[in-house]
C-alpha cells in the first residue's frame, strides 16, 4: 500500500532473547496519508525472510460512513503481492481487468512479473455503512528464473484453503506454500510457507521445520519461545534448523511465515528486483505511460474504470 522507507530508529527491535530467535522487531507506524499502518519488513537488519520482503499490518481501523481507503493505480515489478484480511474489505482492480473485493479468509495474490498496475480501494457498500478493517498485507520477491513472468491474478475462496489441528491445540489455515505435509492451492514459485494460527492459552504449535528462514509474527496477544516473549507486533525471526515450539500465553493470533532465499534484492518504492538496472527502467515507464495517458499495448496501463494514478516519487 505505501513506499518502502529503510529509515529505522534504534528502538525498533530488541535483541535476542534466546538461542531460538535471531532477533525480534518491532513494527514501525507508517502513515499512508490519513490512514496509519505498521511496519515490519523490510527492515535495516533484516531485509527478508525467504521470499518474503514487505509485511505490512493493517489496522485495525474503524471508518465512520463515508470514510475509506483510496489507494491510487500504482506500478509493480518483479514480485507478487499477497492481502489477507482478518475483518472488512478491499476492493481490488488491475490492468488485467480484475475487479475482485476481498473478504477475510480469502486470498489475493497477484504475479507482477514483467509488470502491473492496480488500485485498492473501500468498497461502495462497506463506504457508506462504515466499516472496520484488519489485515496483513505482503509482497514476495520472485525467484530469477519468474522475475519477468507474465503477470496474473489468482483468488482463492476460505473454503479452498487447508486447515488443521496442530498437535497443541492450536488451529492453523495454511494460506500458501507447503507445511505440515499439506499444500496450499494458492500459486506460489518459489519453496514458501505462510499460515494463520489461532491458539488459545496453554496451545502448542510446532513451527515449519523444513526451511531455511522462518518467522512468527503475533497479531495480537501473546507467546512464549523458549521462554523468551513475544508480544503484539512483534515478529520474531527464528534460528536456523533449530525446532522451534511456541506457546500461547493467551488468545492469540500468530502469521508464520519463511521459506527459502531467493538472493539479493532491491527494493525502491513499489518496485521490487535483482537487477538494478530494471528498476531504472521500471521508473521511465511508469512516466512515459503517464505522460502518454497509459495506452494499451503499453509496459503498463491503468485497471479499467480507473482515471487516476500515483506518480513517481518526486526522488525518482
Amino acid at each position: 500500500m505505501s513506499r518502502y522507507s529503510e529509515e529505522v530508529p534504534a528502538d525498533d527491535e530488541r535483541e535476542a532473547p534466546c538461542k531460538a530467535i535471531d532477533l525480534i522487531i518491532n513494527a514501525r507506524p507508517r502513515d499512508l496519508g490519513g490512514f496509519s499502518v505498521r511496519r515490519v519488513l523490510p527492515y535495516a537488519r533484516r531485509r527478508m525472510v525467504g521470499p518474503f520482503i514487505f509485511f505490512d499490518h493493517i489496522g485495525p481501523a474503524v471508518f465512520e460512513p463515508g470514510k475509506g481507503i483510496d489507494v491510487r493505480p500504482h506500478p509493480h515489478i518483479n514480485l507478487a503481492t499477497l492481502t489477507w484480511l482478518f475483518d472488512g474489505g478491499l476492493r481490488h482492480r488491475d490492468s488485467l481487468g480484475t475487479d475482485m473485493v476481498i473478504r477475510p479468509g480469502a486470498v489475493n495474490w497477484m504475479t507482477a512479473g514483467r509488470g502491473i498496475a492496480h488500485s485498492e480501494r473501500t468498497d461502495d457498500g462497506d463506504r457508506e455503512a462504515g466499516h472496520r478493517l484488519h489485515g496483513i498485507q505482503s509482497w514476495v520477491a520472485l525467484p530469477d528464473e519468474h522475475e519477468e513472468a507474465d503477470p496474473g491474478f489468482f483468488h482463492h475462496t476460505p473454503n479452498e484453503l487447508p486447515t488443521l489441528t496442530s498437535d497443541g491445540g492450536a488451529a492453523l489455515t495454511l494460506i500458501a506454500g507447503e507445511a505440515y505435509g499439506v499444500e496450499s492451492p494458492v500459486q506460489h514459485l518459489s519453496p514458501l510457507f505462510y499460515l494463520q494460527a489461532e491458539m488459545e492459552a496453554g496451545t502448542t504449535l510446532a513451527a515449519p521445520d523444513n526451511y531455511t528462514e522462518r518467522a512468527v509474527y503475533v497479531v495480537f496477544g501473546e507467546v512464549e519461545i523458549d521462554g523468551a516473549a513475544v508480544r503484539e507486533g512483534e515478529m520474531a525471526v527464528l534460528g536456523e534448523n533449530a525446532p522451534i515450539r511456541v506457546m500461547a500465553k493467551d488468545r492469540t493470533r500468530l502469521m508464520l511465515l519463511g521459506g527459502e532465499p531467493v538472493g539479493e534484492r532491491k527494493i525502491w518504492w513499489n518496485y521490487v528486483s535483482s537487477r538494478p538496472d530494471r528498476i531504472e527502467q521500471a521508473k521511465r515507464d511508469w512516466t512515459a505511460a503517464a505522460q502518454d495517458g497509459f495506452p494499451e499495448g503499453g509496459p503498463f496501463t491503468l485497471p479499467p474504470g480507473e482515471h487516476e494514478h500515483i506518480p513517481l516519487p518526486d526522488d525518482g
